[in-house]
């Protein structure tokens, strides 16, 4: 009776980690739960039983746990947002750019700009570069 009770308990912890997409805690308690469902299944007493589950949930956790999380953390794309997403991009001069104003067109948004060189003005159509972001500004440097 005490292997089912392991084993259901077992079952539900992974399930549990499952819907809640967690950091693989109740996946441990859950491996520990099945670890004792197999040594209940020979008939060892209570204590042994509650023992084994303390111990393997604690070598699950310290030991499995951090390897798991890093492995997919190795694997998780991360995503540039804001300002600096935008920097390395191309874009269209849509007013002359200067080294203290102009307008030019980032994906779909009008930005205000300013050229990276002084004394250096960018003209309308030309293909620009986003070198940085400062404020709502884009410092751009012309596309070769």
């Amino acid at each position: 009776m005490g292997a089912l009770l392991w084993f259901i308990g077992a079952v539900v912890l992974a399930l549990a980690e499952l819907l809640a997409l967690g950091d693989f805690s109740l996946l441990m308690l859950g491996l520990a739960a099945a670890i004792t469902a197999t040594l209940a299944l020979v008939g060892v007493p209570l204590w042994v039983e509650v023992a084994v589950f303390v111990v393997s949930s604690i070598a699950l956790l310290v030991g499995l746990r951090p390897f798991l999380k890093r492995a997919m953390d190795r694997h998780t794309p991360t995503f540039e947002t804001g300002p600096q997403a935008l920097e390395g991009k191309t874009a269209l001069v849509l007013e002359p750019v200067d080294d203290h104003s102009g307008l030019i067109r980032l994906g779909g948004d009008v930005w205000s700009a300013r050229a990276l060189t002084a004394g250096a003005p960018l003209s309308v159509d030309e293909v620009v570069r986003v070198i940085r972001i400062e404020g709502n500004t884009a410092i751009v440097w012309k596309e070769r």
